[in-house]
């Protein structure tokens, strides 16, 4: 027996793993690396596609996006009620407080013009009630200046006006007692430096005092139009909420052949209760700050800007008689002033406005007492200007600065002060009061609505869970 042997042919290699697919999947379809991360929302729509093809999948994606539709509905609302609340009391706190120290800034400031040139007046020593009035003018100048200016520097509007003040004011103090000095020495020069510090006042510190007021007045009106604005975002998501809870009822209903979902009606009514309070409340607010505007703040600046007109006509008149004879710029703008604050035929004018705004309350009778009191005073400065012009000059001084003569001016201009600070106090109080009442509308509502938002998601999710189980 023969036998042969064959010779060992090459070993054939081993088989390798199948190459990956051009596109960077992997053997089972799917991408991987960066480009399965980039590919895991398209999965994700797919899978819930998918899933949305049985009843089981549509019912728990109705389920999410109701869930997720209660709470951003009301997180919006939570939040946006909450930031009004935060505006109203920054409104009570911060805003109006700043106004009116705006406010008080110019008032003084002219009060402080106008006393210094009836005291300047005065034969020999100056009275000590003019002095003490001077210096506490000046003293309540600096002091709601720091008041006014607390925010300034965000505000490139409200810091211009702020830095005029600082830098000049200290400048016409200096004036106001050099003049002073000199008049008591019996220097004539006197009366130069006292024009020239009623200059400065005049062309710029009142200026700049009138523009802080008119930025800090001008977003105290913005921050109660921010507060009464109506909240469109949270409105949409929940009558969008609640439009989608009535969708599914009657989808349920159709499917499952049951009137009813307790767990949806729960959220339903959640809903629902959460759009009236919030109406309700929103409503109310919104009245009670928008009466704060126009019973409050509103008249009260029609008051201050008849204030400040009146001030500033006083210290015309007192400039008219320290010019001797070359007083007629001031008495022309003296004219205008009391054409601003009582009108040509003394009906009229930011007391006529004043009038036609304050129907009741005790605004009236304050608004009455300063029209009489204009009235008084402007008979008065007739009588001034008419001794005057008769060349009893001595005698139109002692008419216009002394305060014991009955039917004199500066008793009827004290008597027009005291009253339209009375008719702004007023005001002011008629202001906080509203607004307090719309920051109390408000209690309780954000974090209210954040409990109703919770309710309203709970029940979707126990609602539709019950479904859920009849299918396993």
């Amino acid at each position: 027996m023969t036998s042969t042997a064959t010779a060992p042919g090459p070993t054939a290699p081993a088989p390798g793993p199948p190459p990956s697919p051009p596109d960077g999947r992997d053997r089972a379809g799917g991408r991987s690396g960066l480009l399965g991360l980039l590919d895991l929302p398209g999965q994700g729509v797919r899978a819930i596609v998918r899933s949305a093809a049985t009843t089981p999948g549509r019912l728990t994606v109705i389920a999410v996006g109701l869930v997720l539709l209660s709470l951003v509905a009301g997180l919006a609302a939570t939040l946006s009620v909450q930031d009004r609340d935060d505006t109203i009391s920054g409104v009570i706190d911060h805003r109006e407080p700043l106004a009116a120290a705006a406010q008080q800034v110019y008032r003084s400031l002219s009060d402080a013009d106008a006393t210094a040139a009836s005291a300047f007046l005065s034969i020999g020593t100056e009275p000590p009630e003019l002095r003490q009035r001077y210096e506490r003018d000046v003293a309540e100048a600096g002091a709601a200046l720091a008041k006014a200016a607390s925010d300034a520097s965000d505000v490139a509007d409200a810091a211009a006006p702020v830095d005029v003040l600082n830098q000049s004011l200290p400048v016409y103090t200096g004036l106001v007692e050099t003049a002073r000095t000199n008049n008591r020495l019996g220097y004539p020069v006197g009366a130069s430096y006292l024009r020239e510090a009623s200059e400065l006042m005049r062309a710029k510190i009142l200026p700049a005092a009138q523009d802080l007021y008119r930025v800090d007045t001008e977003r105290l009106i913005d921050e109660q139009d921010s507060a009464t604005g109506f909240p469109w975002l949270a409105t949409i998501l929940m009558l969008a909420l609640l439009a989608a809870l009535v969708v599914a009822q009657v989808y349920l209903t159709r499917r499952t052949n049951r009137l009813l979902n307790v767990g949806l009606v729960v959220a339903t009514a959640a809903v629902v209760v959460s759009l009236l309070w919030g109406a309700v409340a929103l409503i109310v607010q919104g009245s009670l700050v928008g009466g704060g505007q126009d019973d409050g703040s509103h008249r009260v600046d029609v008051l201050v800007r008849a204030r400040i007109a009146a001030l500033q006509a006083r210290a015309d008149e007192t400039l008219t008689l320290v010019a001797r004879g070359d007083g007629a710029a001031y008495e022309k703008d003296f004219g205008d002033n009391a054409a601003q604050l009582v009108g040509p035929d003394g009906q009229g004018g930011l007391l006529g406005e004043a009038r036609g705004l304050i129907k009741d309350g005790d605004g009236v009778a304050k608004v009455a007492d300063a029209a009489k009191a204009a009235n008084d005073w402007l008979k008065a400065h007739k009588e001034v200007r008419a001794q005057d012009d008769a060349g009893q000059y001595q005698e139109a001084v002692d008419f216009a600065v002394l305060e014991d003569k009955t039917d004199g001016s500066a008793p009827a201009f004290r008597r027009l002060d005291d009253s339209l600070q009375a008719a702004i106090d007023v005001g002011r109080q008629e202001f906080l009061d509203d607004t307090h009442g719309g920051d109390r509308a408000l209690t309780l509502l954000a974090p209210g609505l954040a409990v109703l938002a919770i309710v309203a998601a709970a029940g979707v999710t126990m609602g539709i869970r019950e479904r859920l189980r009849e299918y396993r």
